[in-house]
């Protein structure tokens, strides 16, 4: 089987040893990030995953800021469909990618939270989003093309817009995208080069990609797949669960109590079902061989980790390739050390080089594992 993709995460709204509560919070100051962002290149990650958010640093600036202390990783950047324009959107994108030299990936997401919504001035509803997000990348689409764009639509109209300076890349950056609703399934299968998933089981996931797919085919289209999960690898299973019961371990009934509220207001389908796996207890957190959704009590977007020893989540890493995903997007707390520790335990057992004998430019020599263990522990 072929070796996945598999990208890291940079935590821009701040990083943690547990879950729900600031003890031992790291703040997502510049450096802590441009460490992450170092560190996963030299462990050989292929990407790296901007997020999003209100809470969130803004992803263009974050990503601009890595431009000079990266060379080979991919950055997933964020393009909001339903903030701003996509004239401005095709300029800036094509910037971005020419200073990466064509490392841009653009991760598009209309938006799943009315209420931040509302706070940057959007009243669009759930369909609505997807309406806008269709024309939207019909423009952004045509402009990267090289064409002058008019069009009229109900949520765009543009006149005469160019986008002078192309992107590196050709057409335009690759789009990947994630959306469980039918109408984001259809938005995936007329644009988007790659469907991303949060990690439900794989029963779930694969009747997802099917649907997807098959939506695709009708548009004479072929997309890539991938799978956003958390992941808790340890040396020995029981270690693994040791781990991920101590991750919410200060969780407070309240503090799970007013998360779940808050996402059961959102119009986000994956979010809905992001909460049905577990319901918002403590005892129904095991959804899969393998598969925890406590990171979903308090935590909006992916809720699920994989959690096990680096032959157990290798097996289930090959059973949503088994599926048709050749990418996984990944993240583990505190993300710096779990970066580190993913790449050394599991990286051999799916076919990517072990870090423990990579070659690193940046450092001359030897890549020492263990060296950046203790470092990012202090």
């Amino acid at each position: 089987m072929t070796a996945p993709d598999i990208f890291w995460f940079l935590p821009t709204s701040g990083d943690t040893r547990y879950l729900g509560t600031s003890d031992f919070g790291r703040a997502p100051t510049q450096a802590y990030l441009r460490d992450i962002a170092v560190t996963s290149e030299r462990l050989g990650y292929d990407g790296l995953l901007i997020p999003t958010g209100a809470s969130c640093l803004d992803p263009w600036v974050v990503a601009s800021s890595l431009v000079g202390v990266t060379s080979r990783i991919k950055l997933l950047v964020a393009l909001r469909t339903s903030l701003g324009g996509p004239t401005g959107s095709a300029r800036q994108a094509a910037t971005l990618d020419a200073a990466l030299a064509g490392r841009l990936l653009l991760n598009v997401v209309p938006g799943g939270d009315a209420a931040e919504l509302a706070a940057e001035g959007v009243y669009l509803s759930h369909d609505q989003r997807y309406e806008a997000a269709d024309e939207f990348l019909t423009i952004w689409k045509r402009l990267l093309a090289g064409e002058t764009v008019d069009f009229e639509g109900a949520h765009f109209k543009i006149r005469g817009a160019r986008n002078f300076h192309p992107a590196a890349q050709e057409p335009h950056p690759p789009l990947y995208f994630g959306g469980s609703s039918p109408a984001a399934h259809e938005l995936a299968a007329k644009h988007v080069d790659a469907y991303l998933t949060w990690g439900e089981p794989p029963e779930a996931v694969g009747q997802k990609i099917a649907d997807v797919r098959a939506r695709a085919a009708k548009q004479g289209r072929s997309l890539r797949f991938g799978v956003r999960l958390h992941v808790i690898a340890r040396e020995t299973e029981a270690e693994a669960w040791a781990e991920a019961d101590r991750l919410i371990s200060r969780l407070t009934d309240a503090e799970i109590a007013a998360a779940q509220a808050n996402y059961a207001r959102m119009d986000s389908v994956g979010q809905s079902r992001m909460a049905a796996l577990h319901g918002g207890r403590r005892d129904k957190l095991v959804v899969g061989p393998n598969l925890w959704a406590g990171v979903g009590l308090v935590r909006g977007g992916a809720g699920t980790a994989l959690v096990g020893s680096p032959g157990q989540i290798a097996e289930r890493l090959a059973e949503y390739q088994a599926l048709g995903v050749d990418t996984f997007v990944l993240s583990g707390y505190p993300h710096h050390e779990e970066a580190i520790r993913f790449a050394e335990l599991v990286f051999p057992l799916i076919g990517k080089a072990p870090v423990t004998l990579r070659d690193s430019a940046q450092t001359g020599g030897a890549f020492d594992v263990r060296a950046l263990q203790r470092q990012a522990a202090s």
